[in-house]
């Protein structure tokens, strides 16, 4: 891979360098083996190390498609689904591979007994399949992750509701972990210039998601004035929200757990936090039984902080430990948007809280590949910067991840495939330069 590497270091090479530039027939990759998935049998969530299923090794370039390009992967990132699947939690990730494996002949190239992972990269793209016009190899780009089929129509409304709609590098194989992804050319979205490799390859998959979750039409939909109860707000999924909150003109109130963290919202311009780790919040008493006493303290503090309003919009993902809570907190006739669910899936509320006052829940889940490009576009204009705090190399993707897991990271983890260190890859310094001091806010943690 060292000539990919060096041709797009050298910033000389043409699209017809690219066109005619040789693909080895193998590369590295952060890797899952089926033969691992019961090494954790028995093992608590916690106790499930990344570190000891995460094998980075060489793998066969895969077969190129119609409709798909082979992108050089210069930087990737980690997300909670690389954790899950990591620990095989909820279930093991080759079970998606298998059943995405049987709906077509091109689909069985990802039902192997090895799973390539990672949902976000930036990169250049060193081929096109059959079909492919808007994209040339040669063109810098990030990708989103959201991998459809669109042969059924109940997808052409949103693509999100394609009844094969998957998350790519989680539930299909050849991610961007890696020094070479295959994707569908759909996911393709133009790399900000003034980003780094490392910079460019975080937003992604987070940044959608919030996107979709808080603005779009498709989550809450929110509007100016609106107040908006942000869990984990400085983190990886959170620390977007709270921009876009910020940007459109709602009012944030954003929930930390410590200090430092504290410190990052109040950088990004938010003004009404709560610490839940200093404020003592616990919103269950024992494993089967919530506080609905806390509950109420919670939400008196909200109010506080907000002047007398309960929150129009809860952004939840923390899932059941927080979930309760949410929905006693949501004002009436107002909105829990609810993606992932880190801290369980199995979430528990009182319904008389949300059916007699009116409330409701939106499940969201990514973005379609217009809300994508929207949330690249805030990207693009230096409205919404990335959120990365540390980058490692490729062979150390599975420390990266176990931050993760353990939640000892801030804001996202990026990780380095084909760029041989941070700092590489900015085009447009002029760019760069009026949002150095916002860029580099995470890099100072």
């Amino acid at each position: 891979m060292q000539h990919i590497r060096d041709a797009i270091l050298s910033g000389n090479a043409t699209p017809d360098d690219y066109a005619n530039i040789e693909i080895p027939d193998h590369y590295v990759g952060a890797v899952l083996r089926k033969e691992d998935e019961q090494m954790f049998e028995g093992l608590s969530t916690k106790d499930r190390d990344p570190r000891k299923s995460l094998r980075v090794e060489s793998v066969p370039l895969p077969e190129l498609g119609p409709g798909e390009a082979l992108v050089a992967v210069m930087a990737s990132s980690i997300n909670y689904n690389t954790v899950w699947s990591s620990i095989f939690e909820p279930v093991s990730t080759f079970s998606f591979l298998r059943r995405y494996g049987k709906i077509s002949p091109l689909a069985k190239r990802h039902d192997l007994p090895y799973h390539v992972l990672g949902s976000d990269l930036s990169g250049v793209v060193l081929r096109t399949g059959p079909g492919v016009h808007a994209w040339k190899p040669g063109q810098e780009v990030v990708a989103h992750c959201a991998s459809v089929e669109l042969e059924s129509p109940l997808g052409h409304n949103d693509t999100m509701l394609d009844p094969e709609q998957r998350i790519w590098g989680f539930e299909t194989n050849f991610g961007g972990l890696a020094q070479v992804a295959l994707v569908k050319a759909n996911q393709l979205l133009d790399k900000p210039k003034h980003l780094t490799w490392e910079e460019a390859a975080s937003p992604g998959l987070v940044n959608s998601t919030a996107y979709r979750q808080l603005v779009s039409r498709n989550g809450a939909g929110m509007k100016q004035g609106d107040v908006v109860l942000i869990w984990g707000a400085s983190g990886g999924l959170g620390s977007y929200a709270t921009q876009m909150a910020l940007n459109g003109g709602a009012i944030p109130v954003c929930i930390v757990s410590s200090p430092a963290k504290a410190d990052i919202v109040r950088s990004m311009g938010a003004e009404l936090i709560i610490d839940r780790s200093a404020e003592g919040y616990r919103f269950w008493k024992d494993e089967s039984t919530q506080d609905p006493k806390e509950w109420q303290r919670f939400g008196k503090r909200i109010r506080e902080l907000t002047g007398g309003d309960d929150p129009d919009i809860v952004f939840e993902h923390p899932g059941r430990e927080t979930f309760g809570a949410s929905v006693y907190v949501t004002r009436k006739g107002g909105t829990i948007v609810t993606c992932a669910s880190t801290s369980g899936f199995m979430h528990e509320y009182d319904n008389r809280y949300l059916w007699m006052s009116l409330k409701r829940i939106i499940g969201s889940h990514f973005a379609n590949y217009r809300e994508a490009w929207e949330a690249n576009r805030l990207i693009q204009r230096g409205y919404v910067h990335p959120t990365l705090s540390k980058a490692y190399p490729l062979a150390e993707t599975g420390q990266a991840a176990y931050e993760v897991h353990r939640n000892m990271h801030q804001g996202k983890v990026g990780v380095l495939c084909l760029s041989p260190e941070e700092g590489l890859g900015v085009t447009d310094p002029e760019l760069r330069a009026k949002h150095e001091s916002a860029i580099n806010r995470f890099r100072d943690i």
